[in-house]
């Protein structure tokens, strides 16, 4: 072969190598533009939206407690038990108290008792004494005329003045018992402890307060509970979402906006709702001890406020378990 044509096929390698060489760097410019406009693209995309990971599925539990101490005899609930408002739960030993309700009743019904006999006695102590001073009148005549004895008079005059004694003891009782302030004031207190004793009766029946799901069960049958002590926990129906924003990202949110809804226990599934308000404090000034700035060691940290987001899709409790303290994610677009 001559030297001619070796030259001539390496020019021609030379300019499919130049081709291919420029092929590829089209092919790489290409995808680098297009990498750069996806990139662009989901940047201003994410820039329409605010998500975070700080937020938690919450709502307001309800703690049964008895208002009144005693034994436990029965108790109607399990653990994770579904209860309706009204439900008995359990029940204290009454025995105490339905006597306590019993020595208020005598009590009361002896104090009317006593009222009412005040009265008959007052009517006939008075009838006495008008009968008293007629005679006492008619003899104090009959002696001025010298048709009577001084003796009769003065036995008159003994009787009246008996009567009125008894009269003035007759209107001390009825005031005592009846007519006067302090015996109305006793009467209305004798019938209010007869009421609270049948108000305590009454408690030793516990019912729920609320309808909802029994969480931290700590009652059995035997136990000796007190005025307040913890029973079991009601968790509610009703659930929302506290989303812990940082306050940069607050810019555009507003009441109302649709939110997508990423559960992690349930990572393919995204459930809707809204915006329902926003704290007017951060979580930090809310909390018991909240931070004093106006110290010379400050230091500017990001706050995060809490936005309270609701479900607008109704939950399949039998598709999905969602309870209070699960982690969501919520992804709002402001944009």
């Amino acid at each position: 072969m001559s030297e001619e044509t070796l030259q001539a096929e390496e020019q021609i390698e030379t300019k499919e190598t130049t081709k291919k060489k420029s092929f590829k760097r089209y092919i790489l410019l290409v995808i680098i533009l297009a990498v750069a406009a996806a990139i662009t693209v989901f940047i201003y995309d994410a820039m329409k939206y605010q998500s975070t990971d700080d937020a938690y599925i919450e709502t307001t539990t309800v703690q049964v407690a008895p208002k009144v101490s005693g034994q436990i005899t029965e108790v109607y609930i399990t653990d994770n038990q579904r209860v309706v408002e009204g439900d008995l739960v359990a029940k204290i030993d009454d025995a105490d108290y339905i006597i306590k309700v019993e020595q208020a009743k005598a009590k009361y019904e002896r104090a009317l008792l006593n009222q009412k006999n005040a009265k008959a006695n007052f009517n006939a102590v008075t009838s006495e004494i008008n009968v008293a001073k007629k005679d006492l009148e008619r003899y104090t005549n009959l002696y001025a005329e010298g048709a009577v004895s001084k003796q009769t008079l003065d036995s008159a005059q003994a009787k009246y003045d008996a009567a009125q004694a008894r009269l003035t003891s007759a209107e001390e009782s009825l005031l005592s018992n009846n007519d006067s302030k302090v015996a109305d004031a006793e009467i209305k207190e004798i019938k209010a402890l007869k009421e609270h004793a049948e108000l305590n009766l009454s408690y030793t029946k516990i019912y729920a307060p609320q309808t909802g799901t029994v969480s931290n069960r700590r009652v059995e049958k035997g136990m000796y509970v007190q005025t307040g002590s913890p029973l079991f926990v009601i968790v509610p129906d009703n659930i929302w979402i506290v989303a812990n924003f940082k306050e940069n990202q607050l810019s555009g949110m507003k009441p109302g906006q649709e939110v997508d809804i990423k559960v992690d226990t349930y990572p393919n599934k995204v459930f809707k709702g809204k915006i329902d308000s926003i704290q007017r404090s951060s979580g930090a000034k809310s909390s018991l001890f909240p931070p004093e700035n106006a110290v010379g060691s400050f230091v500017k940290i990001v706050q995060r406020i809490p936005v309270k987001i609701v479900f607008t899709e109704q939950i399949n409790p039998e598709e999905y378990t969602i309870v209070p303290g699960m982690s969501v994610v919520p992804k709002i677009r402001v944009k």
